[in-house]
Order: structure tokens, then sequence, then C-alpha cells
């Protein structure tokens, strides 16, 4: 690689595409697909700009140790990045006639600060704006950021109440979305539903979302990468005042998939948003893939608010609710295609064996609609084996090792292989270790005092003890039970 002589487009190039493939599309797009490089001093600093403060701060305080390292890997002779903000630069002539045939007013003192921010800022190619008196730009900011943040995330029509399929594990899901959809009194606020992918959430938010404002109320419905990317545009824009009164002068706010909100600023917003929806008696429905307390990159404080609410979690579903949920997309099947049928022991077949979530029972589905339909044979077991055979798990149990259980149950609960071996005895340790040894005993062979002994030497009535614990637990925790089985999928993974 060459690492000598000036930097120019090429060596940007193979910066941005390092940075791609280290943080992954998603974070490269949010904060770097608009960085722009400027010029290199003669004394070795590159110049990068940015649209906004807000992504200078970031990228200063997250990437300038990372960015640095992968410049001088470019060229050798780089000593330091300067980031700087577009549009601080010197007003052209047209743009004085312009203002004053505007109205505008461009004073001797502006321009001349103007022509210094250019000149510290080395850009040129950006016009500075004249300013308008402060109403005016109140006033056109608000209409422009109204229109714009009110379309929200666009609704799936298909997700309605009716069309959700309810069952025990969704029952309190199901009830407590219809009563924030309905017009009485904000009884729950915020109503936080979580639950892993395909179970509902999103089914619920969309229903809710959809009968408010059939109801005539001001609803915004947005997924959390959209709420990051709608407020870094109106920092952009100039125009976030518009879009804080817009969102916090909404009767309902729906956030989905809250666990991708990321950027401290961003969540300082939708902290403060939250907390003047809530004071205004104004409703806010959040859904993620957890419970509030386990999303540890979000600021403590949007934890306890989200917290302080209704908090429902939404389970896989057993047997009858999937079998249910498979009738009730069969009907609607045949509404489309009057001849088709499928046999009750089809249906048992795919209830009994896509057990993951709700949405691979769809898929199930539409494979075996698209096979009839295309082929014209009939649906039988035969054929759903084959069809399904990557959706079904295997009847044959994969061998599970003592150490798979101990990595995959240290990972989900945070806390160190050490420390799942030690002798410590707090409750955040003891609970999965307990976890860790009945999992080991009931998809391993090993005898008790073998995984005594892999457990940090622990006699075998210790072992005992964890087993029958939390055997006695599940029993009457639907959210351990739940847990436990999440383990076990992920070991038979």
């Amino acid at each position: 690689m060459d690492v000598s002589g000036a930097p120019g487009p090429e060596q940007w190039s193979r910066v941005k595409k390092r940075l791609r493939a280290e943080l992954g599309e998603d974070v490269f797009s949010s904060w770097f697909a608009r960085v722009d490089l400027e010029s290199q001093g003669a004394d070795g600093t590159v110049r990068l700009s940015v649209p906004t403060r807000f992504l200078k701060q970031w990228i200063q305080s997250h990437y300038r140790d990372r960015l640095i390292n992968l410049w001088q890997s470019e060229c050798s002779d780089i000593r330091g990045i300067e980031l700087t903000v577009r549009g601080a630069v010197r007003a052209r002539p047209s743009v004085v006639a312009q203002a004053a045939s505007q109205g505008g007013v461009a004073t001797a003192g502006s321009l001349k600060s103007s022509v210094g921010d250019a000149r510290s800022s080395s850009l040129s190619a950006e016009i500075i704006p004249v300013r308008q008196p402060v109403s005016a730009r109140h006033s056109d900011a608000t209409s422009a950021g109204a229109n714009d943040v009110l379309e929200g995330a666009a609704l799936d029509p298909k997700y309605t109440f009716s069309t959700f399929v309810e069952g025990t594990s969704n029952a309190l899901a199901l009830a407590a979305a219809r009563q924030v959809a309905g017009t009485g009194p904000v009884t729950y606020n915020p109503l936080y539903l979580h639950a892993s992918v395909g179970l509902g959430k999103t089914h619920l938010l969309h229903a809710v979302a959809a009968e408010a404002r059939n109801s005539g109320r001001r609803v915004l419905y947005l997924t959390a990468e959209h709420f990051m990317y709608r407020f870094v545009a109106a920092l952009k824009s100039q125009s976030a005042l518009a879009f804080k009164d817009t969102l916090r002068g909404i009767d309902l706010l729906l956030i989905d998939d809250m666990q991708f909100l990321h950027g401290k600023q961003v969540q300082q917003e939708f902290c403060h948003t939250l907390n003047s929806l809530i004071d205004g008696a104004r409703q806010v429905v959040v859904a993620a893939d957890r419970a509030p307390s386990e999303l540890e990159t979000l600021d403590d404080r949007v934890r306890s608010r989200l917290a302080g609410g209704l908090v429902v979690g939404i389970q896989t579903p057993d047997y009858e609710l999937r079998r249910a949920i498979l009738t009730n997309r069969t009907r609607m099947v045949s509404s489309v295609h009057p001849n088709f049928t499928m046999p009750e022991g089809v249906l048992d077949y795919v209830a009994s064996n896509v057990t993951a979530n709700g949405r691979d029972l769809e898929g199930a589905l539409n494979r075996l609609v698209a096979h009839n339909q295309l082929t014209n044979q009939p649906i039988t077991t035969e054929m759903a084996e084959l069809t399904l055979r990557d959706l079904v798990r295997t009847h044959e149990p994969r061998r599970v090792k003592i150490e798979d259980i101990q990595r995959v149950v240290s990972k989900h609960y945070n806390v160190s292989k050490p420390d799942l071996l030690s002798a410590r005895r707090t409750r955040t340790i003891v609970r999965p270790r307990q976890i860790a040894m009945y999992l080991a005993k009931m998809l391993t062979p090993r005898s008790l005092p073998e995984i005594g002994r892999r457990f940090g030497n622990r006699d075998h009535t210790t072992v005992l003890h964890a087993v029958r614990k939390i055997e006695d637990l599940v029993k009457n925790d639907a959210t351990l039970a739940q847990e436990i089985e999440l383990l076990k999928r992920m070991l038979d993974s």
C-alpha cells in the first residue's frame, strides 16, 4: 500500500471502505455516509467536513483515533484529523443582492464574521443564508417539520386487532394494546411490550396506531432508527425546534425496535419527549426485543422512565396458539384461492414442529401454498415434511457439552465464566449458576458428581439442590420457563 504523498479521493475511498468493513453497514451509514474530504494542510492535518455539529461531536468522541490510524495507514505524513461543519462560508455578492431584494438584512459585521468563519473552516462551496426574522424562521421550520415528522413510518394494513390471534402467551399484551388504542383516559403510560422476533410486537403497534388514528387522534408511529434519523436530519436542516414541537403535540406516540436507539443526544431528546408526553397525559407505546432493564445501551433515565409504566412480555406461542394462527391464516388464503384446502393433519404437523414464532408459521404456510399453487399437487404430510425440513427442528438432539452451557448462560446473563464457577453467592450469579447446572443435568448424560466437578468442584448435593430449585421455579414462573426454553434453543442451534 502506498503510504506516501498527499491524501486524495482514492485514499479517502479506501479509508471509508475499511470503516464500513470494521463497523458494519448500519453504523457506517449512520455516522460516515455524509462525511466529505475537504483538504490536507501543510501541517499534515486532514480536513473532513460534516453537515451537523451533532455528527462532528459524535465522531470526535467515538471515532477520532480510529480515523487517524486508518489515514496514517494510507499516508504516513498524516498527523491529525480536523472536523468542520459545512455551512460557515463566505457569502457571495449575488446572495447579498438577493437578500436585499427579499428584504433581508446583511450587515458589514456579519459579512466580515462569515468570511472569517469561511477561512477557518476551509470551505467555499456553501452559502451562508441571510437571517430571517425569528418569527418567520420559526413559522417556516414548524410548517416543514410538522409536515415531515407527522408522516411517520408506514403502517401495514394487514396488522389490525381483527387479524391478531389471541392465546395465553399474548393475552395480556393484547388487552393492554386495546386499552391504549381506545379513547378513554390514559391508564398505562408508557406501555412497554417486549418479546423475541416474530411474536407480534409490531403487529400490535400497527393495530394500536390504526385504531387510534381512525378515532381522530393524532398518531405517530416510528421505529427507533427512524426517530434517530429524523432527529439528525432536523439538526442538519436547522429545524430541530419544529421536530420537537411536533412530537410533543401528538396524542399517541409509538416507537418500535427500541433496542436500536443509539446516540447520547438522540436518547436525551427522546427522554425529554417521553417526559413531556407522559406529563401531558399523552399516550406512549414502546416495543423492544427485551425488557427495559436489559437495554444496556440506553441511558439510565430512559430505562427508568420506560420501566415505570406497564411492562408486558409476549411469550413463545404454545401449541394451541400455533394451531389457531395456522387456522386463521388458512382461512385468509382460502378467501383468495377458493379451491385451496389444507388437511387437518398437515396443520397439526406444522403446529407441532414449527415452534419458534408466528413469523415462521406464516412462512411455512406460504411455502405450502406456493407449492400447491405452482405444481397443482395436493398438500400432504409427506410433502410438508419435505418442503419444511429446514424449519422443522430435528428430533435427534444435538450433543450439548457442559462448556457450551456455561458459555451460553454466561453470555445470556452477562456474568463471566469464572464467576459462574466461583464460590460467590450473590443473587446475580447464584441463579445463572443454578440454571446452568439444571441444563447440564437435562441436556447432557453427565452424572451429578461430574457436573459438580465441572462447576468449581461442587458436591453432587449442591447440583441436585440447583436442579430441584429450578424445576420448582419453572412450574410457577412463566418468565423463567421462557428463558430456559430460549437457552435450550440457543444450545440446539
